[in-house]
């Protein structure tokens, strides 16, 4: 056991108490990043530790000297997952003179877009909404994972390869009752499950619920063989709990915001056999892109095993973060939106040490990524099923 919960109430005790953090420091060289996290909203079950490896890469980088010798510092506040005091806290750090700045959800984020691209901030976010990675639609956001709807379609066409019988598949889209839920089905999911002769439904999973036998109830009897969640960990734990009490026993799938260790925690044995979208390769896979994540945990009596794939998530996506004002300090440019944009546009094949397949950015594409790979739960453990998997919808 991982100590989730309990972790959850120490961060978000200090949260509250701290206000923000990062360690503010009067030193004009200093590199100013933004950042809200779910630390204690519908989301914090995956937020939290995500947070921990984003704040701990700002401590790790501080002790190699910085970004080309300047020092880097944090600006964060918890926002509980609610749009408009994400929309306050942008504003409010954007006056406080960030660079650039690290979002959370798909509400907020993709409410976000006409003002990130006024202000020329560059956003990265947690949040995978496809939409984030066209420039014509959000010039200023930069997507770092496979979109939800790739994830989707991936898992949709990996469905049709594996689906035994004449009949066509039958899917349930059990999601969040809010814009993250409906990303994949919305943007691409539904139009391409009709095209393939799928059967699609998509069912809300009302917030806060801890028993979901109602909604899977109307699923059996719909005649889904197959539930994909597109939600965070807590709530899908519960609904694979009650379907197994229920007696109905779909082939499960997770969006990459419940195939963690969370997940199978939660749901315990429950969880055998659930497969999942990986577009960051879980811990322990001897990839050498998590070493310093490995040195630094153990460093402080933690091990990345203990913390998990979110916190080597959350590490690798502010290293990718940090690449595009690297360059743009290291070529003695100011550090202008419009300077690290074009620095990220420059990005071709940066290796991540093989957490994730090489990201790629340019002036036409946002996606960093557009392939996955699909895991299983066997044993109570997240094992690889497939080489990364792609598709050109």
């Amino acid at each position: 056991m991982r100590g989730t919960f309990v972790s959850i109430l120490v961060v978000c005790t200090l949260a509250l108490i701290l206000g923000c953090g990062g360690g503010a420091t009067e030193n004009e060289n200093t590199i100013k990043i933004g950042a809200i996290f779910d630390l204690t909203g519908p989301t914090s079950d995956v937020g939290t530790t995500f947070s921990e490896g984003i704040r701990d890469f700002f401590e790790w980088t501080n002790a190699q000297g910085g970004i080309e010798g300047r020092p880097v510092e944090l600006v964060f506040q918890d926002y509980g997952y609610k749009v408009d005091v994400a929309e306050q806290l942008y504003s409010q750090f954007v006056q406080e003179g960030v660079v650039a700045f690290m979002g959370w959800g798909t509400g907020d984020t993709e409410a976000l877009r006409g003002r990130i691209g006024d202000d020329q901030m560059p956003f990265t976010s947690a949040s995978f909404s496809h939409v984030l990675g066209d420039p014509q639609q959000a010039p200023y956001n930069f997507l770092l994972g496979t979109s939800y709807s790739d994830q989707f379609v991936i898992i949709l066409d990996w469905i049709l390869e594996n689906h035994p019988g004449p009949e066509a598949p039958s899917v349930a889209l059990m999601h969040a009752p809010n814009p993250f839920g409906l990303s994949p089905y919305e943007t691409g999911g539904r139009d391409y499950a009709a095209r393939k002769g799928i059967a699609l439904e998509a069912h809300e999973m009302p917030r806060g619920s801890m028993d979901y036998t109602a909604e899977l109830t109307r699923i059996r009897q719909s005649g889904a063989n197959y539930v994909v969640f597109q939600n965070t960990s807590g709530p899908a734990a519960v609904a694979i709990r009650n379907a197994r009490d229920l007696g109905f026993e779909p082939s499960f799938f997770c969006l990459n915001w419940c195939t963690n260790e969370v997940l199978t925690e939660l749901a315990g044995d429950a969880a055998e056999g659930v497969m999942g979208s990986v577009s960051y390769s879980l811990p322990g896979e001897g990839i050498d892109g998590l070493d310093a994540a490995v040195a630094f945990l153990e460093a402080k009596g933690s091990s990345i095993e203990e913390k998990g794939l979110l916190y080597g998530q959350g590490w690798t996506m502010m290293s990718a973060m940090f690449e595009g004002i690297r360059r743009t300090v290291a070529a003695g440019q100011e550090l202008s939106g419009a300077n690290i944009k074009a620095a990220y546009e420059s990005m071709l094949d940066f290796e991540t040490g093989g957490v994730t397949e090489p990201i790629t950015f340019s002036a036409e594409e946002h996606y960093s990524m557009r392939s996955m790979r699909i895991y299983k739960v066997e044993s109570g453990k997240w094992q690889q099923m497939t080489d990364l998997r792609s598709t050109d919808w």
